[in-house]
């Protein structure tokens, strides 16, 4: 598909011709329309299929494919070996967050949305931007101090390390199934297990990893929605809070 404002674009600039597939109306249209007013020639495709057949009629020849990283139907490492068989053109990943190893290592490269034409410039020139692969502050404290202080206050230390011991044990448990939930892709699961570890570690001061709790309580209920691949980070950011963690039991809370 074309826009009227892409075909009465100038083609002075020289800039590679862009297919962009996502299967997300807003996203699709709000990127071609950025990159078309950058000097882009921007098509569209709704999905895997509907890009390939593009192809197959021969209406035109991209430079650069453009395709959402997580989307109903032809996706993934499987679409992107189809557009290698239909294309030379240089294929990017697009996503909410960071993309699936194995797609990563099958693309080109990666654009993380929201995305601008300098963005997709600086990785055609070989300057990919950096992808977020965390979302722990690290100016957030492991544990409060405050909470930790209250309850030496009220209780003998052996009673504050069995608590935040409990608390280490059940995280544990946590991440556990939490990795089940995002093999599965259950993104209701997903936000259950937040609102627990949330809750939990919030009353115990655990701070770090309450705050990932609330984050994955918020994952959205599509699975098509890209975002529900922040999960996978926070997995990982989840696994170093319970870290620093023990470590904080094991320094001001010796056995």
């Amino acid at each position: 598909m074309q826009t009227r404002c892409m075909l009465e674009r100038p083609a002075e600039r020289h800039l590679p011709v862009v297919l962009l597939i996502d299967d997300d109306l807003i996203s699709r249209e709000v990127a071609a329309t950025v990159l078309t007013m950058a000097g882009f020639v921007v098509h569209t495709a709704v999905s895997g299929d509907a890009a390939l057949e593009m192809f197959t009629k021969g209406a035109f020849w991209p430079g650069v494919v453009l395709m959402d990283a997580q989307m109903p139907g032809l996706s993934g490492t499987e679409l992107i070996a189809q557009l290698r068989g239909s294309t030379n053109a240089r294929i990017f990943a697009i996503s909410g967050s960071n993309v699936p190893p194995e797609v990563a290592n099958a693309a080109d490269g990666f654009l993380m949305k929201p995305f601008n034409a300098e963005g997709l410039s600086k990785l055609l020139e070989g300057h990919p931007p950096e992808a977020v692969t965390s979302l722990l502050d690290p100016e957030e404290p492991v544990v409060s101090v405050e909470v930790l202080s209250q309850l030496r206050k009220v209780m003998p230390e052996s009673a504050v390390r069995q608590i935040y011991s409990a608390v280490v044990s059940d995280l544990s448990g946590r991440i556990v199934a939490l990795g089940a939930a995002i093999a599965k892709g259950d993104a209701a699961e997903i936000r259950r297990i937040g609102h627990a570890i949330k809750g939990g570690c919030g009353m115990a001061g655990a701070i770090q990893a309450a705050h990932l709790g609330a984050l994955l309580e918020v994952t959205p209920l599509n699975p098509k929605d890209n975002q529900l691949d922040n999960s996978t980070i926070l997995l990982s950011d989840l696994r170093a809070a319970a870290q620093g963690l023990k470590r904080m039991l094991d320094a001001e809370l010796p056995a």
